[in-house]
Protein backbone atom coordinates (compact mmCIF):
# COMPACT_ATOMS: atom_id res chain seq x y z
CA UNK A 1 0.00 0.00 0.00
CA UNK A 2 1.22 3.50 -1.03
CA UNK A 3 2.54 5.72 1.70
CA UNK A 4 0.66 8.41 -0.05
CA UNK A 5 -2.78 9.87 -0.60
CA UNK A 6 -2.24 10.91 -4.52
CA UNK A 7 -0.76 8.32 -7.00
CA UNK A 8 -0.13 9.22 -10.54
CA UNK A 9 2.18 7.18 -12.58
CA UNK A 10 4.37 9.15 -15.90
CA UNK A 11 2.04 6.71 -17.64
CA UNK A 12 -1.32 8.55 -16.65
CA UNK A 13 0.40 11.94 -16.80
CA UNK A 14 1.53 11.15 -20.49
CA UNK A 15 -2.37 9.69 -21.41
CA UNK A 16 -3.60 13.20 -19.51
CA UNK A 17 -1.37 15.29 -22.23
CA UNK A 18 -2.54 13.74 -25.35
CA UNK A 19 -5.92 14.11 -24.27
CA UNK A 20 -5.20 17.63 -23.55
CA UNK A 21 -6.43 17.22 -20.18
CA UNK A 22 -3.07 17.89 -18.26
CA UNK A 23 -2.92 20.35 -15.79
CA UNK A 24 0.61 21.88 -15.89
CA UNK A 25 1.89 25.33 -13.77
CA UNK A 26 5.51 26.64 -13.56
CA UNK A 27 7.12 26.38 -10.41
CA UNK A 28 6.52 30.15 -9.57
CA UNK A 29 2.64 29.61 -9.59
CA UNK A 30 3.15 26.05 -7.63
CA UNK A 31 4.29 28.10 -4.58
CA UNK A 32 1.29 29.94 -4.46
CA UNK A 33 -0.76 26.70 -4.97
CA UNK A 34 0.81 24.22 -2.36
CA UNK A 35 0.86 27.66 0.02
CA UNK A 36 -2.88 28.12 -0.40
CA UNK A 37 -4.42 24.30 -0.50
CA UNK A 38 -1.31 22.02 0.66
CA UNK A 39 0.73 19.52 -1.16
CA UNK A 40 -2.35 16.94 -1.22
CA UNK A 41 -5.01 18.80 -2.87
CA UNK A 42 -1.97 20.40 -5.10
CA UNK A 43 -1.13 16.90 -6.02
CA UNK A 44 -5.14 16.53 -6.94
CA UNK A 45 -4.70 19.20 -8.94
CA UNK A 46 -1.85 19.83 -10.61
CA UNK A 47 0.11 17.29 -13.28
CA UNK A 48 3.42 18.85 -13.95
CA UNK A 49 5.73 21.42 -13.08
CA UNK A 50 7.70 23.38 -15.46
CA UNK A 51 11.50 24.43 -14.02
CA UNK A 52 13.80 26.63 -16.14
CA UNK A 53 17.10 28.40 -15.39
CA UNK A 54 19.39 30.42 -17.90
CA UNK A 55 23.31 31.15 -16.39
CA UNK A 56 26.63 30.79 -17.41
CA UNK A 57 27.40 27.17 -17.20
CA UNK A 58 31.59 26.57 -18.16
CA UNK A 59 31.46 23.15 -18.23
CA UNK A 60 29.76 22.98 -21.25
CA UNK A 61 30.75 22.28 -24.65
CA UNK A 62 30.27 20.13 -28.29
CA UNK A 63 30.64 17.15 -30.03
CA UNK A 64 31.19 17.32 -33.80
CA UNK A 65 31.64 15.61 -36.40
CA UNK A 66 32.86 18.01 -39.64
CA UNK A 67 32.98 15.15 -42.32
CA UNK A 68 35.63 13.19 -44.89
CA UNK A 69 37.70 15.37 -46.59
CA UNK A 70 39.18 13.84 -50.38
CA UNK A 71 41.53 12.60 -49.39
CA UNK A 72 40.89 11.66 -46.31
CA UNK A 73 42.26 13.06 -42.98
CA UNK A 74 43.09 11.92 -39.41
CA UNK A 75 42.70 15.64 -38.01
CA UNK A 76 45.54 15.87 -35.00
CA UNK A 77 44.92 19.28 -34.46
CA UNK A 78 41.64 21.26 -34.89
CA UNK A 79 40.62 25.06 -34.60
CA UNK A 80 36.24 26.72 -35.65
CA UNK A 81 37.18 30.38 -35.89
CA UNK A 82 40.76 29.79 -34.08
CA UNK A 83 39.76 28.39 -31.31
CA UNK A 84 41.37 25.25 -30.70
CA UNK A 85 39.14 21.65 -30.13
CA UNK A 86 40.12 18.95 -29.08
CA UNK A 87 40.96 16.07 -32.29
CA UNK A 88 42.47 13.31 -30.42
CA UNK A 89 38.97 11.33 -30.86
CA UNK A 90 38.44 9.92 -33.96
CA UNK A 91 39.29 11.15 -38.00
CA UNK A 92 37.02 13.72 -37.97
CA UNK A 93 35.13 14.01 -34.60
CA UNK A 94 36.57 17.29 -32.52
CA UNK A 95 34.97 18.55 -29.33
CA UNK A 96 35.06 22.12 -28.56
CA UNK A 97 34.97 23.36 -25.15
CA UNK A 98 32.99 26.66 -23.91
CA UNK A 99 35.42 27.89 -22.29
CA UNK A 100 38.07 27.77 -24.58
CA UNK A 101 40.29 31.03 -25.61
CA UNK A 102 40.80 31.48 -29.67
CA UNK A 103 44.25 31.71 -30.53
CA UNK A 104 45.04 35.25 -30.83
CA UNK A 105 43.54 36.13 -27.00
CA UNK A 106 45.58 38.27 -25.06
CA UNK A 107 44.20 36.80 -22.36
CA UNK A 108 44.89 38.05 -18.87
CA UNK A 109 48.31 39.70 -20.15
CA UNK A 110 46.80 42.98 -20.02
CA UNK A 111 44.70 42.11 -16.59
CA UNK A 112 41.65 42.23 -16.83
CA UNK A 113 41.51 40.82 -20.36
CA UNK A 114 38.30 40.95 -22.08
CA UNK A 115 37.94 37.57 -24.11
CA UNK A 116 36.38 38.64 -26.53
CA UNK A 117 35.88 35.03 -28.11
CA UNK A 118 36.21 31.71 -27.25
CA UNK A 119 34.43 28.47 -27.36
CA UNK A 120 30.98 29.55 -26.02
CA UNK A 121 30.70 32.25 -28.68
CA UNK A 122 31.50 29.52 -31.28
CA UNK A 123 29.09 26.89 -30.22
CA UNK A 124 26.40 30.17 -30.37
CA UNK A 125 27.47 31.14 -33.99
CA UNK A 126 26.68 27.62 -35.04
CA UNK A 127 23.36 27.44 -33.98
CA UNK A 128 22.68 30.85 -34.95
CA UNK A 129 23.13 29.76 -38.76
CA UNK A 130 26.97 31.76 -38.84
CA UNK A 131 29.55 30.06 -40.94
CA UNK A 132 32.37 29.14 -38.76
CA UNK A 133 36.07 28.83 -40.05
CA UNK A 134 37.28 25.32 -39.78
CA UNK A 135 40.88 24.67 -39.79
CA UNK A 136 42.41 20.68 -39.33
CA UNK A 137 45.79 19.69 -39.60
CA UNK A 138 47.49 16.36 -39.38
CA UNK A 139 50.79 14.24 -39.79
CA UNK A 140 49.06 11.51 -42.47
CA UNK A 141 49.00 8.00 -42.39
CA UNK A 142 48.58 5.79 -45.47
CA UNK A 143 44.80 5.10 -44.96
CA UNK A 144 44.42 9.11 -44.19
CA UNK A 145 47.11 10.72 -46.62
CA UNK A 146 45.46 14.41 -46.23
CA UNK A 147 47.54 16.59 -44.08
CA UNK A 148 45.41 20.14 -43.98
CA UNK A 149 42.07 20.96 -44.95
CA UNK A 150 40.63 24.44 -44.39
CA UNK A 151 36.90 25.58 -45.50
CA UNK A 152 33.84 27.36 -44.08
CA UNK A 153 30.95 25.07 -42.46
CA UNK A 154 27.42 25.73 -41.08
CA UNK A 155 25.62 24.03 -38.85
CA UNK A 156 24.08 22.74 -41.78
CA UNK A 157 27.46 21.20 -43.46
CA UNK A 158 27.90 19.38 -40.17
CA UNK A 159 27.36 15.46 -40.51
CA UNK A 160 26.70 15.93 -36.42
CA UNK A 161 27.04 18.25 -33.74
CA UNK A 162 25.63 17.56 -30.17
CA UNK A 163 26.24 19.28 -27.22
CA UNK A 164 27.65 17.47 -24.41
CA UNK A 165 27.76 19.46 -21.14
CA UNK A 166 29.93 17.72 -18.13
CA UNK A 167 27.99 20.08 -15.36
CA UNK A 168 25.13 22.27 -15.53
CA UNK A 169 21.97 23.45 -13.82
CA UNK A 170 24.05 23.45 -10.66
CA UNK A 171 22.10 22.63 -7.57
CA UNK A 172 22.26 25.88 -5.48
CA UNK A 173 25.70 28.13 -5.93
CA UNK A 174 27.65 30.38 -3.25
CA UNK A 175 27.09 33.88 -3.58
CA UNK A 176 30.27 36.09 -3.91
CA UNK A 177 31.43 38.83 -2.16
CA UNK A 178 34.98 40.75 -1.73
CA UNK A 179 36.44 41.36 1.65
CA UNK A 180 39.77 42.31 0.48
CA UNK A 181 40.70 45.22 -0.51
CA UNK A 182 41.03 44.97 -4.11
CA UNK A 183 38.31 44.71 -7.15
CA UNK A 184 39.09 41.01 -8.24
CA UNK A 185 37.81 39.62 -11.72
CA UNK A 186 36.09 36.04 -10.87
CA UNK A 187 33.80 33.33 -12.66
CA UNK A 188 31.02 34.90 -10.61
CA UNK A 189 31.88 38.47 -11.93
CA UNK A 190 33.57 41.82 -10.86
CA UNK A 191 33.72 42.08 -7.07
CA UNK A 192 34.36 45.42 -5.37
CA UNK A 193 36.95 45.68 -2.49
CA UNK A 194 35.86 45.40 1.24
CA UNK A 195 32.12 43.86 0.25
CA UNK A 196 31.07 46.60 -1.23
CA UNK A 197 28.18 44.08 -3.58
CA UNK A 198 27.68 40.42 -4.17
CA UNK A 199 26.59 38.47 -6.64
CA UNK A 200 24.72 34.84 -7.76
CA UNK A 201 23.97 32.53 -9.61
CA UNK A 202 20.79 31.02 -9.73
CA UNK A 203 17.06 31.30 -10.68
CA UNK A 204 16.07 30.03 -7.08
CA UNK A 205 12.71 27.96 -7.10
CA UNK A 206 12.24 28.47 -10.78
CA UNK A 207 15.51 26.18 -10.63
CA UNK A 208 15.19 22.72 -11.70
CA UNK A 209 17.40 20.58 -9.00
CA UNK A 210 15.64 23.14 -6.23
CA UNK A 211 12.55 21.52 -7.44
CA UNK A 212 13.07 18.10 -7.11
CA UNK A 213 16.10 18.30 -4.81
CA UNK A 214 16.40 14.27 -3.87
CA UNK A 215 16.68 13.52 -8.33
CA UNK A 216 13.05 11.21 -7.32
CA UNK A 217 11.92 12.03 -10.76
CA UNK A 218 15.14 13.67 -12.57
CA UNK A 219 18.11 11.03 -14.04
CA UNK A 220 19.23 9.62 -16.78
CA UNK A 221 17.23 9.56 -19.88
CA UNK A 222 14.75 12.46 -18.40
CA UNK A 223 13.78 14.60 -21.62
CA UNK A 224 14.32 18.32 -21.21
CA UNK A 225 14.20 21.58 -22.29
CA UNK A 226 18.22 22.50 -23.51
CA UNK A 227 19.01 25.54 -25.25
CA UNK A 228 15.83 26.22 -26.83
CA UNK A 229 15.81 22.06 -28.18
CA UNK A 230 15.32 18.78 -26.70
CA UNK A 231 17.92 17.24 -24.45
CA UNK A 232 18.41 14.52 -21.71
CA UNK A 233 20.13 14.04 -18.81
CA UNK A 234 23.14 11.47 -19.52
CA UNK A 235 24.53 10.94 -16.31
CA UNK A 236 25.17 12.97 -13.08
CA UNK A 237 27.33 15.90 -13.60
CA UNK A 238 31.11 16.56 -12.36
CA UNK A 239 30.92 17.57 -8.88
CA UNK A 240 28.20 15.89 -8.06
CA UNK A 241 27.66 16.31 -4.71
CA UNK A 242 24.26 15.10 -2.93
CA UNK A 243 26.00 14.54 0.91
CA UNK A 244 26.02 18.37 1.82
CA UNK A 245 23.76 20.40 4.70
CA UNK A 246 19.82 20.43 3.46
CA UNK A 247 16.95 22.07 4.82
CA UNK A 248 13.98 19.68 6.28
CA UNK A 249 12.52 20.09 2.90
CA UNK A 250 15.92 18.84 1.20
CA UNK A 251 17.30 21.70 -0.26
CA UNK A 252 21.03 21.95 -0.01
CA UNK A 253 22.36 25.22 1.44
CA UNK A 254 25.32 24.79 -0.55
CA UNK A 255 26.48 23.93 -4.33
CA UNK A 256 25.31 20.26 -4.50
CA UNK A 257 24.07 17.87 -7.44
CA UNK A 258 24.77 18.84 -11.06
CA UNK A 259 23.62 17.18 -14.45
CA UNK A 260 25.78 16.19 -17.49
CA UNK A 261 23.51 17.14 -20.57
CA UNK A 262 23.20 16.40 -24.63
CA UNK A 263 21.43 17.87 -26.91
CA UNK A 264 21.06 18.13 -30.68
CA UNK A 265 22.51 21.49 -31.54
CA UNK A 266 20.75 21.47 -34.99
CA UNK A 267 16.85 21.47 -32.90
CA UNK A 268 18.50 24.20 -30.64
CA UNK A 269 17.83 28.33 -30.87
CA UNK A 270 20.91 30.97 -30.24
CA UNK A 271 18.22 33.08 -27.51
CA UNK A 272 19.41 30.10 -25.27
CA UNK A 273 23.07 29.20 -26.16
CA UNK A 274 24.65 32.53 -25.78
CA UNK A 275 28.78 32.67 -25.42
CA UNK A 276 29.50 34.92 -22.79
CA UNK A 277 33.04 36.94 -22.07
CA UNK A 278 33.25 36.84 -18.55
CA UNK A 279 35.99 39.67 -17.48
CA UNK A 280 39.41 38.56 -16.55
CA UNK A 281 38.37 34.98 -16.35
CA UNK A 282 37.43 33.65 -19.80
CA UNK A 283 34.78 33.04 -22.09
CA UNK A 284 31.96 30.70 -21.57
CA UNK A 285 28.18 29.72 -22.29
CA UNK A 286 25.10 30.41 -20.96
CA UNK A 287 22.52 28.02 -21.12
CA UNK A 288 19.15 27.68 -20.80
CA UNK A 289 17.53 24.79 -18.94
CA UNK A 290 14.47 23.46 -18.43
CA UNK A 291 12.77 20.40 -16.77
CA UNK A 292 9.58 19.13 -16.18
CA UNK A 293 8.57 17.87 -12.94
CA UNK A 294 5.58 15.07 -12.66
CA UNK A 295 3.47 15.37 -9.43
CA UNK A 296 3.19 11.73 -9.14
CA UNK A 297 2.48 12.17 -5.02
CA UNK A 298 2.31 15.16 -2.83
CA UNK A 299 5.71 14.84 -1.98
CA UNK A 300 6.66 15.73 -5.09
CA UNK A 301 3.99 18.98 -4.72
CA UNK A 302 5.43 19.88 -1.51
CA UNK A 303 8.93 19.66 -3.00
CA UNK A 304 8.09 22.23 -5.81
CA UNK A 305 5.93 24.39 -3.40
CA UNK A 306 9.25 25.72 -1.64
CA UNK A 307 9.71 29.41 -2.38
CA UNK A 308 12.54 31.52 -2.34
CA UNK A 309 12.10 32.05 1.31
CA UNK A 310 12.94 28.57 2.13
CA UNK A 311 15.99 28.30 -0.20
CA UNK A 312 19.16 29.35 1.39
CA UNK A 313 23.10 29.71 0.72
CA UNK A 314 26.45 31.22 2.00
CA UNK A 315 28.59 34.02 1.24
CA UNK A 316 31.54 33.20 0.82
CA UNK A 317 34.83 35.28 -0.04
CA UNK A 318 36.19 35.77 -3.09
CA UNK A 319 38.87 38.33 -2.64
CA UNK A 320 41.28 36.29 0.17
CA UNK A 321 39.43 32.69 1.02
CA UNK A 322 38.27 30.99 -2.31
CA UNK A 323 41.66 31.87 -4.74
CA UNK A 324 43.57 30.37 -1.37
CA UNK A 325 41.05 27.35 -1.50
CA UNK A 326 39.86 27.97 1.99
CA UNK A 327 36.41 28.94 1.59
CA UNK A 328 34.22 29.13 4.19
CA UNK A 329 30.77 30.34 4.99
CA UNK A 330 30.85 33.74 6.38
CA UNK A 331 27.20 33.93 6.18
CA UNK A 332 24.09 32.45 5.29
CA UNK A 333 21.36 33.93 2.95
CA UNK A 334 17.99 33.36 1.36
CA UNK A 335 17.15 33.56 -2.06
CA UNK A 336 14.29 36.11 -1.48
CA UNK A 337 16.63 38.66 -0.23
CA UNK A 338 19.62 38.03 -2.98
CA UNK A 339 16.43 38.77 -4.67
CA UNK A 340 15.39 41.73 -3.53
CA UNK A 341 18.29 44.01 -4.68
CA UNK A 342 20.57 44.19 -1.39
CA UNK A 343 21.45 41.57 1.66
CA UNK A 344 22.28 42.93 5.07
CA UNK A 345 25.82 41.64 5.53
CA UNK A 346 28.22 42.48 8.40
CA UNK A 347 25.82 45.08 9.85
CA UNK A 348 26.08 46.61 6.13
CA UNK A 349 23.55 46.79 3.12
CA UNK A 350 25.13 45.22 -0.07
CA UNK A 351 23.83 45.40 -3.03
CA UNK A 352 23.01 41.94 -5.10
CA UNK A 353 23.02 40.85 -8.69
CA UNK A 354 22.33 37.75 -10.00
CA UNK A 355 24.69 36.16 -13.11
CA UNK A 356 21.78 33.89 -14.41
CA UNK A 357 18.44 35.82 -15.73
CA UNK A 358 15.10 35.58 -14.12
CA UNK A 359 13.30 36.76 -17.19
CA UNK A 360 14.72 33.54 -19.34
CA UNK A 361 14.13 31.17 -16.57
CA UNK A 362 10.70 32.17 -16.62
CA UNK A 363 10.39 32.10 -20.49
CA UNK A 364 12.28 28.75 -20.31
CA UNK A 365 8.86 27.33 -17.94
CA UNK A 366 6.66 28.58 -19.90
CA UNK A 367 7.86 27.52 -23.09
CA UNK A 368 7.70 23.98 -21.79
CA UNK A 369 4.19 24.67 -20.23
CA UNK A 370 2.79 25.48 -23.57
CA UNK A 371 4.88 22.62 -25.00
CA UNK A 372 3.13 19.80 -22.56
CA UNK A 373 -0.18 21.76 -22.69
CA UNK A 374 -0.36 21.40 -26.35
CA UNK A 375 1.19 17.67 -26.42
CA UNK A 376 4.37 18.56 -28.07
CA UNK A 377 6.27 17.46 -24.76
CA UNK A 378 5.93 14.27 -23.15
CA UNK A 379 7.27 13.24 -19.59
CA UNK A 380 10.24 10.70 -19.18
CA UNK A 381 10.61 8.29 -16.40
CA UNK A 382 14.17 8.04 -15.45
CA UNK A 383 16.25 5.06 -17.15
CA UNK A 384 18.63 5.02 -14.17
CA UNK A 385 18.48 6.76 -10.81
CA UNK A 386 21.21 9.31 -10.17
CA UNK A 387 23.30 8.75 -6.91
Amino acid sequence: MSEFKVNKTYAEINEKIKSGKVVVVTAEEMVDIVKENGPIEAAREVDVVTTGTFAPMCSSGAFINFGHSKPGIKASKTWLNNVPAYAGIAAVDCYIGATEPCEEDPLNRVHPGEFNYGGGHVIHDLIAGEEVHLLATAYGTQCYPNRRIEKMVTLKDLPYAVLCNPRNAYQNYACAINMSTKTVYTYMGVLKPRASNANYSTSGQLSPLFNDPLCKTIGIGTKIFMGGGVGWVSFQGTQYNPNVESTPMGAPVRPARTLMLTGDMKTMNPKFVVGVSILGYGPSLSMGVGIPIPILNEEMAAYTGVGNDDLFTQIFDYGNDYPAGNAKSLQQVSYAELMSGSIRFQGKDVPTSPLSSIVLAREICDILKTQITEGDFLITEPQGMLP
